[in-house]
């Protein structure tokens, strides 16, 4: 009898094993996982083109013409306009699992484009067969063992795209000698009032509590998993650092970057700090200790839109992203193309946001920032030249 007692102990400790085994993948059981939520300087918007070109589309086309087709039979995007690219920085690898949730001109909430599109919000929206961020984090969580989502949110709740437009505007419209800056319209300035940076801090942080809520739905303690908040980087330069002059018309028309000195100097020394300084805010202040913060600011210094270190392919004498030393030599921003956009390959969405180049960098500091899953937070800044064994610009996270 005690024989037999054990060999029955024996069978239902195997049989136990054998479903613990061949249990799905799931909160804190499987193949680790990691997520992305949020707008286009996380989904990979831009993500195709690899530095900047006048000359033929085919020199900087890293990606082709999928490079934003996202469904399973990579034939199409699941949601129209998200651009969720192919060199998105989530895809660390590794053997890491990654979906990417994000969507360009996604803001904290979801809401419908001007002409209908759908972009999802960090919410838990649901109708007619399309869903908030939130609410996909947590379907996804619920099959897969998430050990660290990255979020990127913020800027387009303070109409980012708009004061882009705003800048290029006053800049087409008036001489150097007699300039008109963005920097003081009424509808740009009215997005940095106090009362409208405590609005978009708390939207951001309700955003933030709302990736919190979906891990809890889907069945995680908040210490099986953290979330990287990353702010946003620097696109252009200071005025003194363009390689183009104020007069004439080869900022806009050769480099893509048509801003006023005045203009840039306030971006980086006003308005970005503003931005990012609102997401640190409210990483803080959702209380959360599994929330970790990636700064981005520098990232891409002496690698912007239009900075004199270094140039378009035709006027660095490449012929190809392929060509040795493309990615230090050429810009990690994507061109401001304006009406150039409407025809051919290029999309104004992908104006002044990071390029083929600019998101592997990323990716290589995200990848850092996973820690081997002890996701860690830090400042992400490039430290070297040349790429990486894994074909990325070398960067460092401290």
């Amino acid at each position: 009898m005690r024989r037999a007692a054990t060999l029955a102990v024996a069978a239902a400790i195997a049989s136990m094993a054998w479903a613990t085994g061949a249990r799905a993948d799931g909160p804190g059981v499987g193949t680790a996982s990691v997520a992305s939520l949020g707008d286009s300087y996380i989904s990979g918007e831009a993500g195709r083109w690899a530095g900047n070109t006048n000359e033929e589309p085919s020199w900087i086309d890293a990606l082709g013409s999928t490079a934003y087709y996202d469904n399973e039979s990579h034939t199409a995007e699941k949601i129209a306009g998200c651009h969720r690219s192919l060199s998105a920085e989530i895809h660390i690898g590794g053997g890491v699992n990654s979906t990417n949730l994000a969507c360009s001109g996604a803001t904290t909430s979801t809401h419908f484009g001007g002409e209908g599109e759908f972009k999802p919000g960090i919410d838990f929206y649901s109708s007619e067969g399309n869903r908030g961020q939130a609410l996909m984090l947590e379907e996804y969580a619920r099959t897969h063992n998430v050990k660290m989502v990255a979020l990127s949110i913020g800027g387009n709740d303070f109409n980012f795209a708009s004061i882009v437009q705003d800048c290029l505007t006053d800049w087409l419209t008036s001489p150097w000698w007699w300039q008109n800056h963005c920097n003081d319209d009424s509808e740009v300035t009215a997005n940095f009032t106090a009362e409208n940076i405590a609005a978009k801090t708390t939207a951001t942080k309700n955003a933030i509590l709302n990736v919190h809520r979906a891990m809890v739905e889907a069945g995680y303690r908040d210490e099986m998993y953290s979330v990287i908040v990353q702010d946003y980087e620097s696109p252009l330069p200071n005025g003194s650092g363009f390689r183009y002059e104020e007069a004439g018309w080869e900022r806009q028309e050769v480099g893509g970057c048509g801003f006023w000195n005045a203009d840039a100097n306030w971006a980086n020394e006003q308005a970005l700090p503003r931005i990012d300084g609102a997401v640190h805010n409210a990483a803080a202040e959702t209380g959360l200790t599994n929330v970790r913060t990636m700064l981005l600011g520098s990232a891409f210094n002496s690698r912007r839109l239009c900075e004199s270190t270094v140039g378009l392919l035709e006027e660095r004498g490449l012929t190809s992203w392929r060509n040795a030393g493309a990615v230090d030599r050429t810009e990690w921003v994507n061109q401001i193309r304006t009406v150039s956009a409407l025809f051919g390959v290029y999309e104004i969405q992908e104006d002044l946001h990071p390029n083929y180049w600019g998101q592997l960098a990323l990716r290589n500091c995200l990848r850092q920032a996973y820690n081997a899953g002890t996701p860690r937070g830090g400042t992400c800044t490039r430290t070297g030249t040349g790429l990486t064994a894994g074909g990325e610009p070398v960067m460092t996270l401290r």
